[in-house]
């Protein structure tokens, strides 16, 4: 059983009888407290999708789920329900966008290293790669001459996504994305 302050973002944790996935964590530090951080939990549970926000002692005992991830690929979209394949045994899990908005920023049909998260064999989340390449639809032209690193310029990429990048970069420019940091890394 961890520690509260050992418990990261998209983990399962049991908590008064429900199983509850832990989408956010904000560290705080009161003052005062004799060394105590708090952490405040965002959760949603699993069945209902229900949210609640929980805060913890950083030496509060937890429980983890049962989680288990497996790989997948995005295969379609029906209406509000997102379609994922797993690639070993070609399941379908379907997935709300409710669920997956913030996700769903950082994948297309070519991105790799999609993980879909079960709790009891039902699809709760996504799990993301560090990097996802992604193609820019919309920026400001590119300038010649613009140096790599000096000035930036925001760019809208194919999923709806708006990142800063370099001067040099222009519309159609595959490029690879920071997912954890949603920033620019380098050209693709």
């Amino acid at each position: 059983m961890p520690k509260a302050s050992e418990i990261k973002k998209n983990s399962a944790v049991e908590f008064e009888g429900r199983v509850y996935f832990v989408r956010d964590i904000e560290r705080s530090v009161p003052q005062g407290r004799a060394g105590g951080s708090l952490y405040r939990m965002r959760m949603y549970d699993v069945v209902t999708n229900n949210k609640i926000d929980q805060t913890f002692k950083d030496s509060d005992m937890l429980t983890l789920a049962d989680l288990t991830r497996r790989p997948a690929t995005f295969s379609y979209a029906d209406g509000d329900e997102y379609v994922f394949m797993d690639t070993e045994d070609f399941t379908q899990y379907s997935l709300n966008r409710e669920v997956i908005a913030e996700e769903l920023l950082f994948i297309s049909e070519e991105t790799q290293g999609v993980t879909v998260i079960l709790v009891s064999d039902a699809p709760v989340a996504l799990g993301l790669p560090p990097t996802v390449d992604l193609e820019i639809v919309e920026t400001d032209p590119s300038l010649k001459g613009g140096s790599a690193t000096a000035r930036t310029k925001p760019a809208t990429l194919t999923t709806g996504l708006v990142v800063q990048v370099p001067e040099h970069i222009s519309t159609g420019d595959r490029i690879k994305i920071n997912v954890d940091e949603r920033r620019f890394l380098s050209r693709a």
